[in-house]
């Protein structure tokens, strides 16, 4: 039989294995005392800050600044741009026939609101030494 061979093999190279653990649970130590809380005002070397009062100094972020308004004519583009997609969309799930002129002005406005978008793009960075971290 091979298992009883594999068996006392390894039950021989167990027992012959070097010094034995001690299993004999070590009693456990005290806890130590629990450390006093420092009293409000007094210094401790665990605060970096011993004389702040974080009760009451509380950030207020200022108020953000205004959303900044657009031109007309890249309000009409972005409206091409996401409006005609949009109608078309909800055309053609509802089922409704566009006449065909209707249809090539969306598509129209679609193309020629994305393009005037692209092209008013600005073509260089906002400063030359600028090397696109925003913090």
């Amino acid at each position: 039989m091979q298992r009883d061979n594999d068996d006392d093999a390894w039950r021989a190279i167990v027992e012959n294995y070097g010094d034995r653990a001690d299993l004999d649970p070590e009693p456990a130590p005290e806890p130590a005392a629990a450390p006093e809380e420092p009293v409000a005002g007094e210094a401790s070397w665990d605060d970096p800050y011993p004389d702040a009062d974080w009760s009451s100094d509380r950030f207020v972020p200022p108020p953000p600044p205004p959303v900044p308004a657009t031109t007309p004519d890249r309000m009409l583009a972005w409206a091409g741009l996401f409006g005609a997609p949009a109608i078309l969309l909800v055309c053609l799930v509802a089922g409704i026939d566009l006449p065909p002129l209707l249809a090539y002005l969306l598509v129209a406005a679609f193309v020629g609101g994305f393009l005037y978008l692209v092209l008013l793009m600005p073509r260089g960075p906002r400063d030359p030494d600028d090397d696109g971290a925003v913090v």
